[in-house]
């Protein structure tokens, strides 16, 4: 059975590549990552494995096999357990732990990120936690860094995203973003909660859609839809926010993270076992749509996330790309595979498209 305990920093800089990492950088990724333990006879990794984490022995002895046969024996705090064990994929060996062992296991692509942001930042961590006033960057930075959206936004934009966030201290009860109000920024809460609400017909008080935290982000949907606000952003707590104006979102988050195709490349898309996601109102989708899509408004987009499959690929569309590239970039944040539409049902092409009922509900 495996136990695990907090790392720390010190221990993370006896291990490379980390051991070329800036302390501030290996202290907020230390609060990501646990020692863990395994007692004798158990597997550490099975050889033909494809998990994309990096592991380190930190004391104890493992004994490696191909098949049937022993190649090595690696003991903690000899240099050769300094580097990651077996890193390639698939693994090609199987460890399994001769004593007692304890090891370090982090997730492959988080570790990428924060090697990639530690020797591309100029912009100094240490920086910004000033700005911050020991508002808890290090927590909001790194929960940031590991998500699915950073990993596929250049390292040169990640720079220039911290360095243009603006600083933004809210009292408790504070109206962030309201709905119906025009869209201007987008927004990170370093310190403090806040509650989404959703007016209606039937409720003028807003029905709650979420609470958030620190790491949560929120007002990306009319950014990239050039619509109003769908929703009401309240601060339940006194806290600070991270804002990115809508220019700098649009050019440094937004277009990074969309994968556009044309109606000729969906098509293959499709063809390779993904499908066609429509954000459109129930309405518009019934009235004209394409065969066999399935229908998703993007409003719903969010409270809809556990009715989608994540080894699905999905085509994102609308009828002009506006409310599909919000959705998308939603759906790119949560770890989807997700293609866009370009142009949307605007843009012709081959789709077969289908009047009345031509896709299924959640």
């Amino acid at each position: 059975m495996s136990e695990e305990q907090s790392a720390t920093a010190q221990l993370l800089q006896s291990f490379a590549p980390m051991d070329g990492m800036k302390r501030e950088n290996l202290t907020a990724l230390a609060k990501k990552v646990s020692v863990k333990t395994l007692t004798p006879g158990r597997v550490l990794m099975t050889q033909g494995d494809s998990d994309k984490r990096t592991v380190w022995l930190v004391s104890g002895q493992l004994e490696a096999t191909q098949g049937d046969r022993k190649i090595a024996t690696i003991r903690g705090g000899t240099p050769e357990a300094r580097n990651p064990l077996y890193p390639n994929l698939p693994r090609r060996v199987t460890l399994r732990s001769v004593d007692e062992v304890s090891y370090l296991s982090i997730e492959s692509d988080l570790l990428d990120v924060m090697i990639t942001w530690d020797q591309t930042g100029s912009y100094e961590v240490e920086e910004l936690q000033a700005q911050l006033q020991r508002a808890g960057s290090d927590d909001w930075m790194t929960t940031l860094l590991q998500t699915n959206a950073f990993h596929r936004i250049p390292p040169a934009n990640i720079q220039a995203i911290f360095q243009r966030l603006q600083r933004t201290p809210c009292k408790k009860g504070e109206v962030v973003i309201k709905q119906g109000d025009e869209g201007d920024f987008f927004y990170i809460i370093v310190q403090g909660k806040c509650t989404v609400t959703r007016e209606t017909p039937l409720s003028r008080e807003g029905i709650k859609l979420a609470e958030l935290g620190v790491g949560d982000s929120f007002g990306e949907e009319s950014l990239i839809a050039e619509a109003k606000r769908n929703a009401t952003v309240t601060m339940l707590t006194d806290g600070i926010l991270m804002r990115l104006n809508k220019q700098d979102f649009r050019e440094l988050m937004n277009e990074p993270l969309l994968q556009w195709v044309t109606s000729e490349q969906a098509t293959q898309v499709i063809a390779r076992g993904g499908r066609w996601l429509d954000v459109r109102l129930p309405s518009e989708h019934q009235n004209l749509g394409i065969e066999g899509a399935l229908n998703v408004p993007l409003y719903l987009i969010r409270l809809k996330l556990s009715t989608l499959d994540r080894n699905t690929p999905y085509i994102v569309y609308c009828d002009t790309g506006r409310r599909s590239s919000a959705a998308a970039y939603i759906l790119v944040e949560r770890g989807f595979d997700v293609y866009v539409l370009r142009g949307g049902l605007g843009s012709g092409g081959t789709l077969q498209l289908a009047r009345g009922g031509a896709a299924d509900k959640p």
